[in-house]
């Protein structure tokens, strides 16, 4: 007897039978007295009654505690079967079954799906708005007389191809349009892609002796689908000689099986196709003629926002209806689903619903009745989803005024989409019961809830993953490779990855296919157009002889290409595959940038990084908050702990409230050895970029800190000309004087490079982008060729085949190829135009910028006074040096005074040493700060110490220079 069947032979006996929840009353039980009665764990218990409830055989009451009962109506059920069943055996009449099991077993598996009531096409989600054409198109072709159209149904990877084309089915036997059809016939050209006598097999059926193996005459599918309908998906791989046999199919009615020579077969089919390819290039023009409807779907992200927000309540009603309990989300968890569809559309919709109601399941298995997901239990790439969401304002706004704070889907056969089996989206086993059993087993072995969150949320996701194509984005990646290049070259370059890593032992990047791909195009159409080969230069020679094992591969793909594309290479272009070998070598991998927040304050660094964690979904940032009567030393190493902690591999930016703190970084370097970098007058605003920036641009620590230094916070920027032109004169005077360039790096400089140009050329045109040039460069002489560029550009981007290290935003040659070419685009736009800001140079707003900091900050000097008067203290400085600081360094520099005043009412002055002291005395800005002193602060009663006047001193040494240094810098140019 199973665990279900003495639980519910339990409830019979101890429950009263029910016909309804209102009838109930108290006279059921709880799942804490089965679980004490018959000893088994409360869990198993609790999934089991609530399996005999979706079964019909026991009721649930609505109220707390939760009780059972069995339904009447079953147990009258269950007991004139068990008459019958007794009443044939007396009388001899009991029959066996007809089948053994393993005739059954061995049964073909008819594919077909789950029938409906409903009819699918008309209360479709979109019916009304974005799906309205395509179902009137699909009625149309179901309905046109006398037996329907052949129909080809296009979307993008899950946009539901299979559930339209199961819709359709349904409709026509809504419509009695097939009285004699034996359900829907899936057939997927793609599980035979690679072996097209097989697949011809498996449509069209075989005679004996056509092939080995064939014993016996066999039916194809299309017999099957008579007088019905066969869904071909995918059909784009279906081959040429198939793709002609189907279309005299549909002509004629007629067909041969594989190894007939005479067309003798017969069958009344409808056929609905479906791919994610442009039919007009990836199928045969006499084919794609023979099909009148073409239906096509929309992405995911193509659909309004009411109609994702009902599919996602329709998956989460499927979930809901398995495990029977009412499933709570919070309104960031609905944008972080919605926002994590990137690349699978619907389909990868519900398996992040899934993934995540399975944890949620898991975090939730002692509650009976409710499954509440929260953002911080989400797993990393759902939380992304929120901040891909975000990315589009409009988008969010819209979005969020139709969420409330909690969306809460209870179980409901009606409002969820129906399950369809053979979707390659829907699980084979049922995964809460694999979730219950082995928290069940684990917690039995004396393991904490913790633990056992741990194993078994390691096992969804192994799952999950060996279940869910994980190629699905490579799949989309290589579709857009094969825009411009050969397939049978992809297929090559896949070939001969696993041969070079096993001679070579040492694995490529993720990009090898595309760059590899690419590389062999290039030289293939140079030698088929007949134009000059290149050259073997000196420093190629030089540069490939210390890498013998690579030659003798690139040598090796060479004879391989010659063979397969029947022409001479010449040897030239085996140096040029070896140096692509080379650069495409997988390197030790980086961690991210690490980033820390230090700032005065009680509450403030925490306070700042807590709003970026709950923007960005990121918990990496490390925050420090100094109280102000904090020692100085106690700070320094109460920092440099989080150094270690926030460190990934990559070096940390220190982001602080002060420009003192900036005097860490060197002893934080020296002592952990990890680089760090400084950025002072730290915002909200600087840190959310700062955590972005290290997220999503694959970049430096240098690179990021440059780019921050040159951040002035999300106002309006330039976005035009005529914009720049009416800016004022210190906007201009930020302006670099040489023009933007980007590098594009392939191994020779010239075919990939040169095909990375023209679509970032056109993307930057598209974005009315006129003064960023592209720069194709060879990986020989790299550096040398660099340097020559930044002679005459400023150089702002990389991308290509490998990362030139030179501290600016790089993306890898697969991830534009990904589609991530907008996205590098718009990180060129802010990186040029991130000094075009309006209000740079607008002393009021830096007034109102230094006014706001010191009210934020500062707890005992009042910012209204204190504004006006260092900010007259700086215009001192000015003046009497005649010099002009720009205003990122004036606030800078008001901000350091603020820290030094309010250290000064408190007694808690930063120390120097003597020495220190001693070196700077006689120095003209030492003067000259001293008297600005006895100038503006005496007059207020504040007295800096000597200390505190040093680190004024250096603050303004080093501007001087760098000034000094921009100043040589442009004599020169």
């Amino acid at each position: 007897m199973t665990r279900q069947e003495r639980i519910y032979q339990y409830m019979v006996e101890n429950t009263m039978a029910v016909q309804s929840v209102d009838a109930m009353g108290n006279d059921g039980l709880t799942t804490a007295a089965v679980a004490s009665s018959l000893q088994i764990a409360r869990p198993n218990v609790s999934k089991e009654l609530n399996d005999l409830v979706r079964q019909g055989k026991l009721l649930k009451s609505a109220g707390r505690p939760v009780q059972y009962c069995v339904a009447l109506v079953d147990m009258l059920s269950d007991t004139l079967d068990e008459t019958r069943n007794t009443q044939e055996h007396e009388s001899g009449f009991a029959q066996t079954n007809k089948h053994t099991d393993e005739e059954i077993k061995n049964e073909p598996q008819q594919t077909t799906i789950l029938q409906y009531s409903d009819d699918l096409l008309t209360h479709m989600i979109g019916g009304n708005s974005s799906m309205h054409n395509q179902i009137e198109q699909a009625k149309a072709a179901m309905l046109y007389p006398p037996r329907g159209l052949n129909t080809l149904i296009i979307g993008p990877t899950g946009s539901g191809k299979t559930f339209f084309a199961n819709a359709m089915f349904e409709y026509t036997k809504s419509q009695k349009l097939m009285p004699g059809a034996k359900g829907l016939i899936t057939f997927n050209c793609a599980d035979y892609a690679h072996n097209p006598e097989l697949l011809m097999s498996h449509l069209f059926g075989y005679t004996k002796g056509s092939f080995t193996g064939a014993n016996d005459d066999q039916e194809g599918l299309i017999q099957e689908a008579d007088g019905g309908m066969l869904f071909l998906d995918e059909v784009h791989r279906l081959p040429p000689e198939g793709q002609e046999m189907i279309f005299y199919f549909m002509d004629h009615g007629t067909y041969s099986r594989l190894g007939e020579t005479a067309k003798t077969h017969h069958a009344n089919v409808r056929l609905v196709c479906a791919t994610t390819e442009d039919p007009e290039s990836s199928l045969l023009q006499t084919f794609v003629r023979r099909i009148p409807i073409t239906i096509q779907l929309p992405s995911f992200n193509k659909r309004s926002p009411q109609e994702r927000i009902e599919l996602l309540r329709s998956l989460l009603t499927i979930e809901a209806n398995r495990t029977n309990k009412q499933i709570t989300l919070t309104e960031d968890v609905v944008q972080a689903l919605l926002g994590s569809v990137t690349y699978g559309n619907v389909g990868q919709l519900k398996s992040n619903v899934q993934l995540v109601c399975a944890q949620g399941f898991l975090n939730n298995i002692d509650n009976e009745d409710e499954i509440v997901i929260t953002s911080d239990k989400l797993p990393s790439n759902i939380k992304d989803g929120l901040l891909h969401l975000a990315s589009d304002r409009r988008e969010l706004g819209e979005i969020s005024k139709l969420l409330q704070p909690y969306m809460t889907i209870k179980p409901d056969s009606k409002r969820s989409l129906p399950v369809n089996h053979n979707d390659s989206y829907e699980l084979p086993y049922n995964l809460y019961e694999i979730i219950g059993d082995k928290a069940t087993m684990l917690r039995e072995e004396g393991l904490d809830q913790e633990h056992i969150n741990n194993f078994i949320t390691t096992d969804i996701n192994l799952h999950l993953k060996s279940f869910y194509k994980e190629d699905a984005i490579t799949q989309s990646t290589e579709n857009k490779l094969a825009e411009i290049v050969d397939s049978d070259i992809i297929e090559f370059s896949k070939e001969i990855q696993p041969q070079i890593e096993s001679k070579l032992n040492y694995q490529f990047r993720d990009n090898f296919i595309y760059a590899m791909s690419l590389h062999i195009s290039s030289f293939i159409k140079r030698i088929q157009s007949g134009k000059p080969m290149r050259l073997m230069g000196n420093d190629l020679v030089a540069m490939v002889k210390d890498y013998p094992d690579e030659l003798e591969v690139a040598n090796t793909i060479k004879e391989q290409l010659e063979e397969r594309y029947n022409m001479p290479i010449p040897e030239s272009e085996s140096y040029y595959l070896a140096i692509l070998i080379i650069s495409l070598k997988m390197a030790p991998s980086k961690g991210n940038v690490g980033i820390v927040v230090a700032a005065h304050g009680s509450s403030t660094a925490s306070s700042m990084v807590q709003v970026v964690s709950q923007l960005l979904s990121d918990n990496s940032v490390e925050s420090y908050d100094m109280p102000l009567d904090v020692d100085p030393q106690v700070a320094y190493r109460g920092i440099v702990e989080k150094v270690r902690d926030a460190n990934q591999g990559n070096g940390v930016l220190l982001l602080v409230d002060m420009g003192s703190l900036s005097t860490f970084a060197p002893k934080i370097t020296e002592e952990t050895q990890i680089p760090v970098q400084v950025i002072d007058m730290v915002t909200t605003a600087m840190v959310l970029e700062a955590t972005r920036k290290a997220s999503f641009i694959e970049s430096d620590l240098n690179g990021i800190y440059s780019e921050l230094r040159e951040f002035h916070g999300y106002s309006r920027v330039a976005s035009s000309k005529k914009e720049i032109e009416d800016d004022d004169a210190d906007v201009k005077r930020l302006l670099p004087n040489k023009p933007k360039a980007v590098i594009a790096i392939c191994s020779t400089g010239e075919g990939t490079a040169q095909r990375i140009k023209n679509l970032l050329d056109q993307l930057l045109v598209q974005n009315l982008i006129e003064d960023v040039k592209i720069i194709p460069i060879s990986i020989v002489n790299m550096k040398e060729r660099i340097t020559e560029i930044n002679k005459q550009y400023t150089v702002i981007a990389a991308t290509g085949v490998m990362d030139p290290e030179i501290g600016v935003p790089f993306m890898a040659l697969q991830s534009l190829l990904q589609g991530g070419g907008e996205q590098f685009v718009r990180q060129l736009v802010e990186r040029s135009e991130v000094a075009w800001v309006t209000n740079i140079g607008n002393t009021e707003v830096s007034k109102e910028v230094c006014r706001k900091y010191l009210s934020d900050y500062f707890m005992f000097i009042n910012p209204d006074k204190f504004t006006s008067i260092l900010w007259n203290y700086v215009g001192y400085l000015e003046e009497q040096r005649h010099v002009k600081f720009n205003d990122p360094f004036k606030i800078s520099l008001i901000m350091h005074l603020g820290g030094a005043v309010e250290r000064a009412l408190t007694n808690t002055a930063i120390p120097a040493t003597e020495d220190e002291i001693r070196e700077i005395q006689g120095q003209e800005w030492l003067k000259l700060v001293q008297n600005a002193n006895h100038e503006y602060l005496d007059k207020v009663q504040i007295t800096l110490t000597s200390s505190e006047e040093f680190y004024i001193y250096k603050l303004l040494e080093t501007w001087q220079e760098k000034n000094d240094t921009m100043t040589s810098d442009t004599l020169v140019q």
